[in-house]
């Protein structure tokens, strides 16, 4: 990838001061060394870890393989070193958005290294600092191990493409690893409106135009609506947070763009509910029909731990063919759930047929995949009929042929 210049707002982690001095420090925390934040995200980095927390009154905390950990070396962060941090990372100007908003979005930049993507907030006991580790090696589909139907996905002209799942789920490595394999073999104009941008593209066979709200951009609803002006062929406009944003992407859609978005929902089919719900009552009839018209697919996915230390992503792909499409605009989401289970042959998965899949090919444990399911009666049964014998599971839930009405949240 080429090399990316750090934005002009930006402070250069590696220019910043020194930490302060010993007297300011805890006395029980005298004989350990305070790290820079640049430090400590290469810490994190050689230990795999996907985030760091940093909060007042905290040792920090690297989540490594979805656990918090804290490592052995870190001091208990006190004010005066908290400010330090923010000096570090943020330029004046941010440090005083941060001072007056108590909450602010961006990124960092190490050249040759890594981004990090930075939320600073307030808490009960002071400030906090959260960093997320984003390499500068953008994934691909295949190195993700994502379903195949993903390349024929992008491939369509016009309609929108929603990637569903937890916070930390993954769901911004999915969509750069699919405007990767648009950016390698297709020739089109990708405008992304991000907050902050994580992934950084650089064009290829695509001219890729990424924009980062607070520093592109004043205002997402502003980028949003000129977005249309700037000869899009894909836009990726990331969360579906609000009315603002819905109706903009289903009107891009509408005129012959593809358009990727996200929403916080476990799984495909309950997508469209979450967009309707941001509508009134008299106006959802009318929406179902723009909505199921102009989508294309809805990839839920989680984030499972791996029988070898690792997470693997897991999906449920819904994809809107005309039969899927009669039976939203109807509602029948039983019919549309079947149609999924048996439209293997469409690319269709649902995600209690993935995590057996990966049970069986030993990739996760049957626990965590019991843990992950919103229907554990249902995997046991699948997984049973698939002749795994329950036994080998250290789970006796797994081994249990009751109901589903629990309900278990992953990492």
């Amino acid at each position: 990838m080429d090399g990316y210049s750090a934005p002009r707002s930006q402070a250069n982690p590696s220019s910043m001061p020194p930490p302060p001095p010993p007297g300011q420090i805890p006395a029980r925390n005298r004989q350990q060394t305070i790290n820079t934040i640049e430090q400590m995200v290469k810490d994190a980095h050689a230990r795999q870890a996907s985030d760091i927390h940093i909060r007042v009154g905290e040792i920090p905390r690297f989540r490594v393989r979805g656990q918090m950990v804290r490592p052995g070396d870190q001091v208990q962060v006190t004010p005066e070193i908290f400010e330090h941090y923010l000096k570090e990372i943020l330029t004046p100007e941010q440090r005083l958005r941060f001072a007056e908003t108590k909450e602010l979005d961006t990124a960092i930049f190490y050249p040759g290294f890594l981004r990090c993507r930075v939320n600073c907030f307030d808490s009960l006991t002071g400030g906090a600092i959260v960093l997320r580790l984003i390499s500068l090696d953008v994934p691909s589909i295949d190195g993700l191990g994502l379903p195949e139907v993903l390349k024929y996905l992008v491939t369509k002209p016009q309609g929108l493409i929603l990637i569903t799942g937890p916070t930390g789920s993954g769901k911004s490595t999915t969509l750069a690893a699919m405007i990767r394999e648009m950016n390698e073999s297709m020739q089109k104009h990708i405008v992304t409106i991000e907050d902050p941008i994580e992934y950084v593209h650089s064009s290829q066979r695509c001219l890729i135009s990424q924009r980062e709200v607070g520093l592109h951009t004043l205002e997402f609803s502003q980028a949003l609506r000129a977005v249309l002006r700037e000869d899009p062929d894909v836009i990726l406009i990331g969360e579906m947070r609000d009315r603002v944003t819905v109706d903009t992407a289903l009107k891009a859609a509408q005129t012959g763009h593809l358009v990727f978005g996200t929403l916080h929902t476990r799984n495909a089919i309950n997508a469209l509910n979450r967009l309707l719900n941001i509508y009134s009552p008299e106006e959802q009839p009318a929406m179902r029909i723009q909505i199921t018209e102009s989508l294309i697919s809805v990839i839920a996915q989680l984030l499972i731990p791996t029988t070898d230390g690792r997470r693997t992503a897991v999906h449920e792909v819904l994809i809107n063919t005309p039969a899927m499409q009669d039976f939203l605009l109807k509602g029948q989401e039983t019919d549309a759930f079947q149609l999924m289970e048996t439209g293997v042959n469409e690319g269709m998965q649902v995600m209690n047929q993935a995590l057996c899949d990966l049970v069986l090919l030993g990739k996760i444990s049957p626990d965590e995949a019991v843990k992950a399911s919103t229907d554990p009666g249902d995997l046991r049964r699948r997984v049973r009929n698939e002749g795994f014998d329950p036994s080998r599971s250290a789970n006796r839930e797994f081994d249990q042929s009751g109901g589903s009405n629990r309900e278990y949240h992953p990492v």
